[in-house]
C-alpha cells in the first residue's frame, strides 16, 4: 500500500508542473515506475477525477480539483482572511507584489498575495508551490530563525536547484547561502538581488512570536530598476512591523497554532 500512495503522489507532483500534460510512457519513465503499474495508478485518477485524459494527444493533465481542495482548506482556515488586509496594506505603500508564505512541518508555500504594481513590470509567480529555500528572500526568512545547522539540512534535503534556473548572485554553496543569512539575521529581515530571478530583487521578514518558532513569511518582490537596495531598506521597517502585526493576530487561523519552541 506504502508503494503505491507514494507512486501515486509522485505522480500528482509530476503533473502539477506539466500543464500541458505528458504522456503514459514519459510519467512511467521520469518517475521509474513500470508501465502497466503506472497506467493502473492514471486509471484510478481518471476516475476519481483528478486526472483527465486529453484523447488527441493521448496525454494525462490534472484537474482543477486539487486546487478546489486546497482553496476549499484555505478558506476553512481563514488564513487568507486574517492577512489579506495587512498584504494590501504593505502592497499599496511598496507598489510592489506582496506575499505570504506558510510553514507547515519542513515546506514553506506561497498561499496569499497582494499586487501593488499598477503599471510596467508586475511581477507575479505562481501561488501554491513551496519556496525554494536556497534561492528565495522568502526561504531565507524562515531560515533567519533556524540554526544553521537545521537551516542547511532542509536545504540539502531539497537541494540547490540548477543555476540555469535562478538568478546569477544565487548561492551555490554552504559558504554562500551562510553568508545571505548571517547578514539578514543582523538586518532583521532577509533581502535578495537577482538571486531568484535575472533583473528582479525581494525582501522578506518571518511571522514570529517571540519563543515560538516561525509560523510563517511576508514577503515584498519586484524588478530591480524599482526595488533597488535603498528602496529595500527604506521599506524594511514597514515590512517588520506588518510581519509582528500578522503574529499578532495569528490565533484568529488554526494554521497559526504552534507550540512553544525555540528556534535558535
Amino acid at each position: 500500500m506504502t508503494v503505491v500512495l507514494n507512486r501515486t503522489m509522485a505522480i500528482l507532483e509530476y503533473l502539477s508542473a506539466q500543464p500541458g500534460g505528458m504522456p503514459l510512457s514519459m510519467i512511467a519513465d521520469e518517475l521509474d515506475i513500470p508501465r502497466s503499474a503506472c497506467h493502473r495508478l492514471l486509471a484510478d485518477l481518471v476516475r476519481c477525477g483528478y486526472v483527465r485524459q486529453v484523447r488527441a494527444h493521448d496525454d494525462y493533465v490534472l484537474t482543477t480539483k486539487l486546487i478546489g481542495l486546497g482553496l476549499s482548506f484555505l478558506a476553512a482556515s481563514g488564513i487568507v482572511d486574517v492577512a489579506q488586509t495587512m498584504l494590501d496594506r504593505l502592497a499599496e505603500l511598496s507598489g510592489e507584489l506582496v506575499r505570504l508564505a506558510i510553514v507547515d512541518g519542513d515546506r514553506l508555500t506561497w498561499v496569499a498575495k497582494a499586487q501593488g504594481a499598477r503599471k510596467g513590470l508586475r511581477y507575479d509567480p505562481d501561488m501554491g508551490m513551496d519556496a525554494m529555500l536556497s534561492c528565495s528572500a522568502t526561504g531565507h526568512a524562515w531560515m533567519l530563525t533556524l540554526s544553521d545547522e537545521r537551516a542547511l539540512e532542509l536545504v540539502s534535503r531539497q537541494g540547490f536547484g540548477k543555476p540555469k534556473d535562478f538568478g546569477p548572485n544565487a548561492p551555490a554553496t554552504i559558504a554562500e547561502l551562510l553568508a545571505f543569512l548571517h547578514a539578514g539575521r543582523k538586518r532583521g529581515f532577509a533581502m535578495i538581488s537577482e538571486v531568484f530571478a535575472p533583473g528582479m530583487t525581494a525582501m522578506a521578514a518571518p511571522v514570529q512570536k517571540r519563543g515560538y518558532p516561525a509560523i510563517g513569511v511576508i514577503s515584498i518582490a519586484g524588478p530591480l530598476m524599482r526595488l533597488d537596495e535603498q528602496r529595500m531598506h527604506s521599506l524594511g521597517p514597514a515590512l517588520l512591523a506588518a510581519a509582528a502585526e500578522l503574529a499578532a493576530a495569528s490565533n484568529a487561523s488554526p494554521l497559526f497554532n504552534v507550540s512553544p519552541a525555540k528556534s535558535l
